[in-house]
């Protein structure tokens, strides 16, 4: 079902507009459009344009909630103003300014010995002082690493050529650090013989006392002290917050609802009368929220509210909210996927869920298995508010009672008397075909029966939206409903033996309609009474009309068809739990449960996922194709789901 919609015009002194957006508007469901936009044909309105004065604090708060989350509670409830609630946000986050400051220092000082620590650790080998080294007047040192191939290579072949010193200090799997000292007047030789044995150079600078490990620990102490003065500014920060977290939280909640408030601005019109300035806000409500808005407003005499009867008047279109019984809400999922249904268009919820449910019974009838999927959709959706879960309960529901229907509990079809039949070993002997499974035939009229539904829906949908052409002279209208009416009834006689109409009647009933829908489009013209009834290129329409009926005729064969799938699937899935309790050996009595467990898990997650798949493709395209346009935009209201 669609809730009956309200179109809203509220004005009163600008001045008033937060007031009256926190005393009424936030307290109803009301789905807001532009006022501009609204009332074109209102001359002097222009935007009530401003800035958000407390648009920075909120980002401040935000940010703070989003870090600070942790030490917040849930909710606050301080009264504070929004002046208030942003003093707040400003004076904490001055406070939180300078500890953040001392805190980024330390850890840049901390970062820097890092660094420095990590590059004189593969040097710790060397008993030597760093700082003495780096003072070399005649010496040239070079501090760096090769690879363990270069290396070898360089002190095998190398290395007793030059006149060079190398000292190897640490290395691990991949590298070897090492220092070499070489005479300054020899330096650039020896470096470039160095450089083409891949030796990477390390720069060490002028900070390091006494020798490298002697440095380490001195450099590891400092760290030692500055992580305990981090740890110091840490507290304090959260201190800080804790000692202030329900102010802020309670600011965070009072500036983003004034912000939402402060938003509506953008939607308003305003106008000038005399020496005052009026705001106009228009938008939707329900029925029931616009009455008792309306009356709430009577005793208050600086606000003017106006719901305007005729929807002729509006330009924009009501928007879409869904209102269906509990059990069925869960398949408006499927609904949105689509697209919501327009404002005066027929919900299909109801009966997306019933049919739905039905066909994913029908394919998948198990006891077993329809009861392990009814509980766990509901468990799950219990726990997690999914609405596919919901779904899958109710497809747990209905393969239950397909499953008693057939007999068949976890593959086993000798548990249960099936109360109908067999999927896969009932047969019924029609003339013409001759012998078929019955669950085929059923399926078949079962869609045939689905189909006239849709024809019928369609029918009020196009009456609904004044549509004649699609009500009365369409393939799925009143024509197209007599035609495969009369197809189904001749078929249901002929095939269970009965006398078939006499041809005069067959040719009223199959002949009539289909030249009905032929010519739609000039008795339409002639119902409307245009001056122009037949287009001008007739003979290019009696040729499109002809390939046109030709594949109208065929869609109703092959929509018809399309329902083989559903006893397709429940003789599939007989035959896949067949295959399940023959491999698990419980033919020969030696019944292997280990290989019944996996089996019902495998049959039920993969079968299920693809009969779900297959029964929505049959929702939307051969029902939904019929009757339904998902046209409609969703109801967005301002109000307890926005503020």
């Amino acid at each position: 079902m669609i809730e009956k919609m309200k179109f809203l015009s509220i004005t009163g002194p600008k001045d008033d507009i937060d007031r009256v957006i926190e005393q009424y508007l936030s307290r109803y469901e009301i789905h807001l459009e532009n006022a501009l936009s609204e009332l074109k044909t209102v001359t002097g309105l222009r935007p009530c344009a401003e800035t958000n004065p407390y648009k920075s604090e909120l980002q401040t708060a935000a940010k703070l909630v989003e870090t600070y989350k942790v030490l917040l509670p849930a909710s606050a409830s301080m009264p504070f103003s929004p002046e208030e609630a942003a003093a707040v946000v400003r004076e904490l986050e001055q406070q939180l300014e300078i500890l953040l400051k001392e805190k980024s220092d330390l850890t840049k000082q901390a970062d820097a010995i890092n660094a420095s620590i990590n590059n004189v650790i593969p040097f710790t080998d060397l008993n030597y002082a760093v700082r003495d080294i780096l003072n070399f007047k005649y010496v040239k040192f070079r501090f760096g690493r090769m690879t363990h191939g270069s290396y070898d290579k360089f002190m095998t072949y190398v290395y007793g050529t030059l006149d060079t010193i190398v000292h190897k200090c640490q290395e691990d799997a991949e590298y070897v650090w090492l220092v070499y000292f070489v005479p300054d007047a020899l330096s650039d030789k020896i470096d470039a013989i160095f450089t083409s044995m891949h030796f990477e150079r390390f720069f060490l600078p002028d900070e390091y006392e006494g020798t490298p490990t002697e440095a380490t620990h001195e450099l590891e102490q400092r760290l030692s002290d500055l992580c305990r003065q981090l740890r110091s500014v840490e507290a304090r920060i959260t201190d800080l917050v804790s000692r202030q977290k329900e102010e802020l939280a309670a600011a965070w909640e009072r500036l983003t609802v004034y912000s939402t408030n402060f938003d509506v601005r953008r939607l308003a019109a305003c106008t000038s009368q005399k020496d005052n300035t009026f705001y106009i806000l228009c938008g939707w409500m329900t029925e029931s929220d616009a009455e008792a808005f309306r009356k709430e407003l009577e005793n208050d005499k600086n606000t003017f509210c106006f719901m305007e009867e005729d929807n002729e008047n509006i330009m924009s279109k009501p928007p879409t909210k869904l209102k269906n019984p509990r059990l069925f809400q869960p398949f408006e999922m499927f609904i949105r996927m689509y697209g919501l249904p327009a404002y005066g268009e027929l919900d299909p919820t109801i009966i997306l869920g019933l049919t739905y449910s039905i066909l994913f019974g029908f394919m998948f009838g198990d006891v077993g298995q329809g009861l392990c999927l009814l509980a766990g959709g509901f468990l799950l959706y219990r726990t997690k508010k999914l609405n596919l879960a919901a779904i899958i309960s109710c497809c747990g529901f209905f393969s239950t009672i397909f499953g008693f229907l057939f007999g068949s509990v976890f593959g086993f079809e000798n548990i249960l008397k099936p109360l109908w039949l067999h999927p896969k070993s009932a047969m019924t002997q029609l003339p013409f075909i001759g012998n078929l499974n019955t669950v085929f035939v059923v399926s078949v009229a079962l869609g045939m029966g689905i189909v006239l539904i849709t024809m019928v829906l369609n029918v009020i949908n196009s009456l609904h939206s004044r549509d004649r052409e699609k009500a009365y002279f369409d393939a799925n209208g009143i024509a197209g409903i007599v035609f495969y009416g009369a197809l189904t009834s001749t078929v249901f006689l002929y095939m269970s033996g009965h006398k078939l109409p006499a041809v005069t009647v067959l040719v009223v009933m199959f002949l009539i309609p289909l030249m009905i829908i032929f010519f739609k489009e000039p008795l339409t013209a002639l119902m409307e009474k245009k001056a122009q009834v037949m287009p001008k290129e007739k003979g290019m329409f009696l040729v499109q009309g002809f390939f046109e009926l030709f594949e109208i005729c065929l869609s109703y064969f092959s929509n018809t068809l399309s329902f083989v799938r559903v006893g397709a699937f429940a003789v599939s899935h007989a035959a896949m739990m067949e295959v399940v309790l023959m491999l698990a050996g419980a033919e020969t009595g030696t019944t292997n449960w280990l290989v019944i467990v996996l089996g019902n898990l495998f049959v039920c997650g993969m079968e299920g996922l693809i009969v779900g798949i297959q029964v929505l493709r049959l929702e939307y395209y051969e029902l939904f194709s019929r009757f339904y346009k998902g046209t409609g935009r969703e109801f967005k209201p301002y109000g307890k789901n926005g503020a």
